[in-house]
């Protein structure tokens, strides 16, 4: 039989509002796995790769902004999901992994499926629990109810992220073909209030008097998802005080009137003196990761006098080595609090804005009459995205592409990308978790490399009809071809590009997906609608190029920004 608290874990998430579970297959797991499915309340799916699985949970939670539960069998199965783990860590997202165990006693001694799992995810996990193994006292059960409210409030506490409860259990794991599993209605949890993170009076004020300070005010928006109250927020601010305000793709502020998109191309201006037009006096940050490099590079080189950054709590990043003040509020408290305090100079700003249009003018022109390439390809699909839809940004080039080009003030399109850890590995799963969880269309913009790593995240009985996958393929990892240090290395293509020859019609086949490949923008831009309709259906768009073409075609491109007249 089952022992009574292990089915109340199944409860007690219920009762705190989880409603997604993934399952990996084991034995040593079989008491959590019959738990969750047979409880009826929650939405659970098995996916046999761990590695897989952890993402798809990612991608779930990023989408409901719950914890989303994972189950595993003991041994190199909890190690499995480390990548998502880590990944979820920094994009503050909350997992609730639970991990199945040997007892204690048996650690160490050359059982199978065995390794030292207590802490496995080091320090890339908000919080580590062992479950009990002996319930013979009561306040054994109260320690595991406990224990179990606890890994969920602190699931959900700002930052949000991981948490992981080790299961150590002895045999029988199975209930008798007739045993009826019984939950507790009554057991015990304990909820945490929500905290609001308002800036205080006091604290308005004294900012209010030290923004006085500053003339040249520029905002700087990390990673983080669609949120209309922080842009009201950030809108009233800007338009009160004219400061700047930037976002790369993945800050989901491209919809904001004002917003500076395409600082990755006017950032290359080779003119020392219009760099210096945009040097700012004070930085005010929030959110998390920036894609930019020229925007880092830009702000280590060109430091404001003072650097700000807004978040509620947790760990603070120096990202430009700059930074002189955290402020703990919500953005939009701070952004609310601050708006009509100050007033930046118009110069400053006008510079700010004038290259951004000239910038966007220019990649307007420049990607319509360019050659068939990557570049022009991602222009293309990017314009052609559904509304009101997501779009899931792999990392490598594919996320770089994106960012340089970016979206459309109109378009209603929230973007997902793995930037936290910034790995290729959980791409395509993440993506999959995100559509099972959506009713909207989810299109993955992926390269070859980051699909074929991650083909598991197909591997299983729940192929999402809203997932679009527009699959980048040149047959090698084509980022090495444009980054100085490895292109200009005899060592490229055999070790760093490492070329392969597979295409993904075996892989839409396999898993009953429609497939189209494009060998020229003419076929891209004939494909795109109905590969896109809201009937069509899961579909791998394939889009061969050329891996060195693709560098020069993008070299082209960067020669082409540094002769714009700024």
């Amino acid at each position: 039989m089952i022992i009574q608290p292990v089915v109340n874990i199944a409860e007690i998430c219920a009762k705190k509002g989880v409603e997604n579970v993934v399952l990996s297959p084991g034995s040593r797991c079989a008491p959590l796995t019959i738990a969750f499915a047979r409880h009826g309340g929650f939405n659970v799916r098995t996916v046999s790769d761990e590695r897989a699985a952890a993402f798809i949970a990612l991608g779930m939670a990023l989408t409901t902004g719950k914890p989303t539960v994972l189950v595993c069998t003991s041994g190199t199965a909890a190690l499995n999901y480390a990548p998502a783990v880590a990944e979820a860590f920094f994009q503050h997202v909350p997992l609730l992994i639970l991990t199945a165990d040997r007892p204690n006693e048996w650690i160490d001694q050359l059982d199978g499926q065995t390794i030292r799992q207590q802490n496995v995810y080091g320090q890339h996990i908000k919080q580590s629990y062992t479950f009990p193994l002996d319930f013979s006292h009561p306040d054994a059960v109260w320690f595991s109810e406990r224990m179990l409210s606890e890994a969920l409030n602190t699931a959900v506490a700002f930052p949000a992220g991981p948490v992981h409860v080790n299961v150590p259990l002895r045999e029988p794991f199975y209930p008798a073909p007739d045993e009826e599993l019984k939950y507790d209605s009554q057991v015990k949890i304990i909820e945490e209030e929500e905290q609001e993170f308002i800036l205080s009076q006091n604290a308005s004020l004294k900012l209010q008097g030290e923004i006085l300070k500053y003339s040249r005010i520029l905002v700087v928006a990390g990673q983080g998802k669609y949120d209309l109250h922080q842009q009201k927020g950030l809108y009233a601010f800007t338009q009160s005080t004219g400061a700047v305000f930037v976002g790369d793709t993945i800050s989901n502020i491209h919809q904001m009137p004002g917003a500076v998109r395409y600082q990755d191309v006017f950032l290359a201006c080779p003119d020392a003196e219009k760099l210096q037009q945009l040097q700012p006096d004070l930085l005010i940050t929030f959110g998390n990761s920036i894609i930019s490099k020229s925007l880092k590079l830009y702000l280590r080189k060109y430091k404001p006098q003072a650097h700000w950054h807004v978040q509620q709590d947790g760990q603070v990043a120096d990202t430009f080595k700059s930074l002189t003040k955290v402020i703990r509020c919500t953005p939009q408290s701070f952004f609310f609090a601050l708006s009509g305090s100050t007033k930046t100079k118009s110069a400053f700003r006008n510079a700010w804005l004038g290259m951004n249009e000239k910038a966007g003018a220019f990649l307007e022109t420049y990607t319509s009459g360019a050659v068939y390439s990557e570049l022009s390809v991602v222009a293309k699909v990017l314009l052609q995205l559904p509304n009101k839809s997501n779009l899931h940004l792999a990392n490598s080039m594919a996320v770089r592409y994106a960012n340089i080009i970016g979206l459309k003030p109109d378009q209603e399109v929230e973007v997902f990308a793995n930037r936290g850890t910034s790995g290729i590995d959980g791409s395509t799963s993440t993506a999959v978790g995100c559509a099972l969880t959506s009713t909207k269309i989810n299109t993955l913009l992926t390269g070859d490399m980051a699909f074929f790593y991650d083909r598991n995240g197909l591997w299983h009985n729940y192929l999402p009809q809203n997932l679009r996958i527009v699959l980048l393929n040149n047959h090698a990892g084509g980022i090495f071809r444009l980054i100085d240090g490895p292109k200009q290395q005899p060592e490229l293509e055999p070790y760093f590009e490492t070329t392969q020859a597979l295409n993904a019609e075996n892989t839409a086949n396999d898993f009953k997906m429609k497939y189209t490949a494009v060998r020229t923008l003419e076929e891209l831009e004939k494909a795109l609608p109905a590969f896109f309709a809201a009937e069509a259906g899961a579909g791998i768009l394939e889009v061969f190029t050329d891996s060195p073409d693709n560098a020069e075609v993008f070299e082209k491109y960067r020669r082409a920004v540094r002769s714009i007249a700024f």
